[in-house]
């Protein structure tokens, strides 16, 4: 019997699965997203979720506040059996948690327990870690602490930055979703407790987890340098011998291999133009940066711009403030 659905989200995550269900037999009685942006010359930004229900002609709600009284009566007027919520971006507090007769539940970037908060995509390639995936779980006022109903596994690549991993997952969620709406549906959900040993924090990346701390090793900048597309990406100040200094936004390096590169004599920072290549020390080694952008410049692979800014025994990449 098809189930009477609520769906909650706002950004790009919550689009594929959302419209899999839109597509499925189950009935959507509602979507919830954000309130419009305002962004500069008082141009509204594009709300994806939103665009997508109203070409379905599915009632759309965009509550300042979720948790308000009036706000409350119009989701249980709705008499949805499930709240699907991804990326949604406000607290739903008990009173309103309790109102599907199945429960609410929540779509999340990672392999619960691990990367609870609101950046986990971001965190696993940060972290380095070799796979992750996505996550349903029922959501309860404990922050992404509630019971598993199906997961989703995928190895990350090694090239892979958040934004493409972002997109990657959020179309792994769409059969996921569809799966455990089915078994919610037939009453054969499986519910699991996470394990409070394993718990890791994901927390709001800020702009300052850009900066390029040139000390750590390759891979472990490498993985920052991903795990900062689109936003805030990966930054750090060039000083050149009497040049003023110049912030380069970094997006794509490699590991240096070469058996004439001396390993051992590279100093955090320090960078030099190698047979035309742009070379960088870090704390192991070296790094080759492939793809750079200085401020107010289009970016450029490393080789434009060795040959565009002369380099000078000592010029070093600083983190920038």
């Amino acid at each position: 019997m098809p189930l009477r659905i609520v769906l909650m989200g706002t950004g790009d995550f919550a689009v594929p699965p959302f419209r899999g269900l839109l597509n499925s037999p189950h009935e959507i009685v509602g979507v919830l997203t954000q309130p419009d942006k305002t962004g500069r010359g008082h141009h509204q930004h594009a709300n994806p979720v939103k665009e997508l229900a109203v070409a379905k002609s599915v009632p759309v709600f965009q509550p300042e506040r979720i948790n308000r009284p009036e706000m409350l009566d119009t989701l249980r007027s709705l008499q949805a059996d499930v709240f699907i919520v991804a990326a949604y971006g406000q607290i739903l507090k008990p009173e309103l948690l309790a109102i599907p007769r199945l429960g609410a539940f929540n779509l999340h970037g990672s392999l619960l327990p691990r990367h609870r908060g609101a950046s986990p995509v971001q965190y696993a390639i940060w972290k380095g870690d070799p796979v992750t995936g996505v996550t349903i779980f029922q959501i309860e006022q404990t922050l992404d602490s509630g019971q598993v109903v199906g997961r989703v596994e995928t190895p990350i690549a090694d090239s892979e930055t958040s934004g493409e991993l972002m997109r990657r997952l959020a179309e792994l969620s769409v059969p996921l979703t569809l799966e455990v709406v089915r078994q919610l549906d037939t009453g054969k959900a499986v519910f699991e407790l996470q394990d409070t040993a394993l718990v890791t924090l994901a927390p709001k990346i800020p702009r300052e987890a850009g900066v390029i701390d040139w000390s750590k090793s390759g891979h472990e900048i490498d993985c920052q340098i991903r795990a900062m597309q689109p936003w805030p990406k990966a930054s750090s100040v060039l000083q050149r011998y009497d040049h003023p200094p110049l912030r380069c936004i970094v997006s794509q390096v490699t590991a240096v291999l070469d058996s004439d590169v001396p390993q051992n004599h590279s100093v955090p920072g320090r960078v030099q133009g190698h047979l035309g290549r742009l070379l960088v020390g870090t704390g192991d080694g070296w790094l080759e940066i492939l793809k750079l952008q200085p401020e107010g410049r289009k970016a450029v692979d490393g080789r434009s711009f060795v040959n565009g800014y002369p380099l000078a025994d000592g010029d070093s990449f600083l983190a920038n403030t």
